[in-house]
Order: structure tokens, then C-alpha cells, then sequence
């Protein structure tokens, strides 16, 4: 997978966050998890489009590692969201961002790889 394939990944899921965070605001009159998840769930986008004009690898592997926080931050927040009936289980992205944990921790790892194997 090219790396800007899970910047376009990241992008969809921020466009479905952003849906969700309107849908808690004005339908279930949910206002401070989920303008913590809106915060989390669109920053992993922004930190992978950092990554993607790193200097170097080193720059590129720690905007990733920033994006896969904001990845584990988000699924804390969607669990929150589920645990509280906020939300069903199927009306949430937990599996889209799971996904992205995985691409993001693969991605980081081949990084890792590839500098120490450079060296």
C-alpha cells in the first residue's frame, strides 16, 4: 500500500467523522465526547498529510506514530460513545479506524525497517 493511499483513507474517515460528530450534536444533544472525538478522528488526515512533506524518514515515521495516537485516541472515544448509548455499534466507524490502526502500525513498522536497515 502507498502511503498517500492511507491519507485518502484517512480523509474518508474524517468526512464520516464529521457526519457522526453532527449527528451526536444535533440529534442526541451530545456535546463534549464527541467534539473530542471530531478533534481526534480528523487529526489523523492532517498529521499523515504532514508525513507525507517530512524531511526525512525520521520526520515521516514521527507524524505517523502522532497520526496512530490520534488512531488509538479516536477508538477510545468511539468505545466511550458505545459503552454510554450514545451510540449503536453499528451506526459507529470502529472498524474503519481499527483498519487504519493496523495500515498505520504496518506502515510505521516497514519505516522502522527500511532507516535501520539504511544505516
Amino acid at each position: 500500500m502507498k502511503d498517500n493511499q492511507i491519507l485518502e483513507i484517512a480523509i474518508d474517515f474524517a468526512l464520516d467523522i464529521i457526519g457522526l460528530y453532527k449527528k451526536l450534536v444535533n440529534e442526541k444533544k451530545e456535546y463534549v465526547i464527541s467534539k473530542q472525538l471530531l478533534r481526534a478522528g480528523t487529526s489523523i488526515g492532517a498529521n499523515l498529510k504532514e508525513a507525507d512533506l517530512a524531511i526525512s524518514k525520521k520526520e515521516f515515521i514521527a507524524k505517523a506514530q502522532i497520526a496512530l495516537k490520534e488512531a488509538a485516541e479516536t477508538e477510545y472515544w468511539l468505545d466511550l460513545l458505545i459503552k454510554s448509548s450514545y451510540l449503536e455499534e453499528k451506526e459507529c466507524p470502529l472498524d474503519q479506524n481499527k483498519s487504519i490502526i493496523r495500515i498505520l502500525t504496518a506502515i510505521i513498522k516497514k519505516s522502522k525497517d527500511n532507516l535501520y536497515e539504511n544505516k
